[in-house]
């Protein structure tokens, strides 16, 4: 998990992460054993297109690959350039 996480940790911190890790997986474990399906759902994003925060999905008019690529700084054909953030060995 450090490693998808990109941590670097010592070999102390991995003997003192690994038993609090092996705890949370044992709880969850015994979560996943109870019978949840006469448990109604408790929680929703909305409910209903009253309550919902978006807006409506409509089509409009959109900027032109040439506009939106036009300020810049660096550009290949078609898309913008950046630089590399997330470096692997």
């Amino acid at each position: 998990m450090a490693e998808l996480a990109h941590l670097e940790l010592t070999p102390e911190e991995v003997g003192k992460f690994l038993p609090q890790l092996d705890s949370i997986l044992e709880y969850v474990q015994q979560l996943d054993e109870l019978d949840t399906s006469q448990i109604e759902p408790t929680a929703q994003v909305s409910v209903g297109e009253a309550l919902s925060p978006l807006r409506a999905d409509e089509p409009r008019k959109t900027f032109t690959q040439e506009v939106a690529l036009a300020n810049a700084p660096a550009r290949g054909p078609g898309f913008f350039k950046v630089p590399r953030v997330i470096e692997r060995e």
